[in-house]
């Protein structure tokens, strides 16, 4: 089969390789789509140690089973494989299981190739009328819409629905559009990108600004820089909450001081857990969160063309997708 294989720093090539051999319980599935995720453009920066060189990247995935009894079901892919045996998993928060792994780290390789295994616990099934395409996007908006849902269990009721998103990439407009489908109503975008703001401007639905201008009571930081966490420090109400997405940069920019004083909820947030992932499918699948038209198509083996392109900002679309047989 044909894969992206990251070779090192900024290195990327579009060659053979062998097909995955799926595991008991595993199935093996023919990928029809899949996006380029940030942490994705983190390792093939050189940035994440996790993902060491050689290693087929990609975990936004959606595809067909290509065998057995379950053949030319249509599925989208949760990258998330966790040891179902641990508290974590048996409480319902898998994505903290300390023996979990993703598909694009090892041990497991990633979908920037035409063919993955995967458990099939892990596989949603997707509509007819549903475009695989835009299937693929129920990685991103799961992670926003756990996101969403810790956000809105940890503010106090008496609080008024406002946030403010900072970043208007794929986690940023997910998270905007997770919000509005449960109930909120004021949400803003701060994206300081001129080309990517009147992209989302045209598409998303959600109102859109260049800078971070309104206080709010759920603040989504999208981008997780020290300049980012100060502002979120900042137009936080008193009594708000922070929900920490981004994973920019490790260290400064929270106001602890302010925070303490006016009980400000902080929130690192990392993944979903299976039923998160499976509210999140349905509600895109239904239509609940809007067209889903905000990405671009590549064929994968111009991959590394869009990983070049992404990173210089010439790309507005917040998710760039990749098409494995085009």
């Amino acid at each position: 089969m044909k894969a992206l294989i990251y070779e090192g720093p900024e290195t990327l090539s579009y060659k053979d390789v062998p097909e995955p051999n799926p595991r008991q319980a595993e199935q093996l599935v023919r990928i029809d789509s899949v996006g380029i995720c940030g942490s994705d453009m983190h390792a093939w920066l050189g940035h994440d140690d996790r993902r060491p060189a050689p290693l087929i990247l990609g975990h936004e995935a959606s595809g067909i089973i290509e065998h057995g009894p379950q053949k030319g079901r249509r599925v989208a892919i949760n990258p998330l494989v966790t040891c179902g045996r641990c508290n974590y998993c048996q409480s319902g928060r898998e994505n903290l299981c300390q023996e979990r792994q993703i598909i694009s780290m090892p041990p497991r390789a990633g979908a920037f190739a035409q063919f993955v295994a995967i458990p099939d616990q892990n596989l949603v099934t997707v509509p007819d009328n549903v475009p695989l395409m835009q299937a693929t996007l129920c990685e991103p908006l799961a992670v926003s819409w756990h996101a969403a849902r810790l956000a809105l269990d940890a503010l106090h009721p008496s609080m008024d629905r406002s946030a403010q998103i900072i970043g208007g990439g794929a986690i940023g407009i997910s998270a905007g559009l997770a919000l509005k489908a449960m109930g909120f109503e004021d949400v803003w975008i701060a994206e300081p990108d001129e080309r990517r703001r009147a992209f989302l401007a045209e598409r998303s639905g959600l109102q859109v600004s260049a800078k971070v201008e309104r206080k709010a009571s759920v603040v989504f930081d999208a981008v997780g820089l020290s300049a980012t966490r100060a502002k979120a420090s900042e137009h936080v109400l008193p009594g708000g909450v922070i929900v920490h997405v981004g994973l920019g940069e490790d260290k400064g920019g929270l106001d602890i001081r302010r925070m303490t004083l006016q009980e400000i909820s902080f929130i690192g947030t990392y993944t979903y857990n299976a039923q998160d992932f499976r509210d999140a499918a349905t509600a895109a699948f239904e239509g609940r969160l809007g067209p889903l038209d905000w990405f671009e198509t590549r064929p994968m083996a111009a991959g590394a063309d869009a990983f070049r392109e992404i990173r210089a900002g010439k790309i507005a679309a917040p998710k760039t997708i990749l098409d494995p047989w085009g």
